[in-house]
């Protein structure tokens, strides 16, 4: 079986590494964007992505929130997973949406994602 595909969208540098490299760990294919307009680019190029995990503060223009929106014109279906430090900025409640306050462990968020995309 193929390894679900996810787009990591997050700014800060290190945060992006350690968390595409718990991911890949984990047996899944990561693809990262430092912002809003790089993901978007991303997910016109690239069709089997399963899952996107996004940070709500992002340079470029479009915050997380205004990604997802984008990015649910065309995929609907898309689960997102938003990661913020602040706690006021909660999502929409979109039942596709989760939310992970940071500071967060990319162990306890990978076995996140596992279980959205497992249906649980």
């Amino acid at each position: 079986m193929a390894a679900h595909r996810l787009l990591l969208v997050e700014d800060e540098f290190l945060i992006r590494m350690t968390l595409s490299e718990v991911l890949a760990d984990d047996g899944f294919e990561v693809l990262e964007a430092e912002d809003g307009p790089g993901a978007l680019a991303l997910l016109a190029a690239e069709e089997n992505i399963a899952l996107m995990l996004t940070d709500i503060q992002l340079p470029g223009g479009i915050d997380g929130k205004g990604l997802a929106g984008k990015v649910r014109e065309s995929r609907p279906d898309l689960p997102v997973i938003f990661m913020s430090g602040r706690s006021e900025t909660q999502p929409d409640p979109n039942p596709l949406n989760s939310y992970v306050n940071k500071p967060y462990s990319p162990i306890a968020l990978s076995a996140r994602v596992r279980q959205i995309l497992d249906g649980g």
